[in-house]
């Protein structure tokens, strides 16, 4: 055993990083902001699981359990009924190692959607410019769409 601290389960952690790093978003602006907004979206991904994978309405219980946590973080999902519950009543703990391996992989996936976005909008100017330059055929395909 790596390491013997356990953390509440249900997506409270997650919940709880996320409307933080959500407010520190709205506090700054630019590139930081984005980056924040969406590392905040790439926290939330474990309770939307636990309410799919459980049959509840995702929407309304995300909207619920985002309600309660401005309340307190001490609210999670409950992976059976898919209702929000206070983590006193939900009686699950996780070790704090996974935790830690998610909140990496959350961290990584926020920041390969930044790379892809940024890697799309150059190939958008790469084609603006090139057009503005007198080579406004589109040579993406070759010769394939000539005939």
């Amino acid at each position: 055993m790596l390491n013997n601290k356990v953390v509440s389960g249900g997506g409270c952690v997650e919940m709880s990083v996320s409307r933080m790093l959500f407010n520190e978003s709205k506090k700054m602006t630019g590139l930081e902001a984005i980056c924040l907004e969406v590392l905040s979206e790439a926290f939330e991904i474990i309770p939307k699981t636990l309410c799919q994978n459980c049959g509840a309405d995702v929407i309304r219980t995300i909207t619920e359990l985002r309600s309660k946590h401005s309340e307190g973080p001490q609210w999670a999902i409950n992976g059976i009924t898919g209702k929000v519950v206070h983590v006193d009543e939900l009686n699950l703990w996780e070790s704090v190692v996974v935790r830690g391996q998610t909140f990496k992989t959350a961290i990584e996936c926020a920041c390969m959607l930044l790379r892809i976005d940024d890697v799309l909008s150059g190939i958008k100017k790469d084609k603006q410019e090139k057009k503005k330059m007198g080579g406004g055929k589109d040579e993406t395909f070759g010769d394939a769409r000539d005939g």
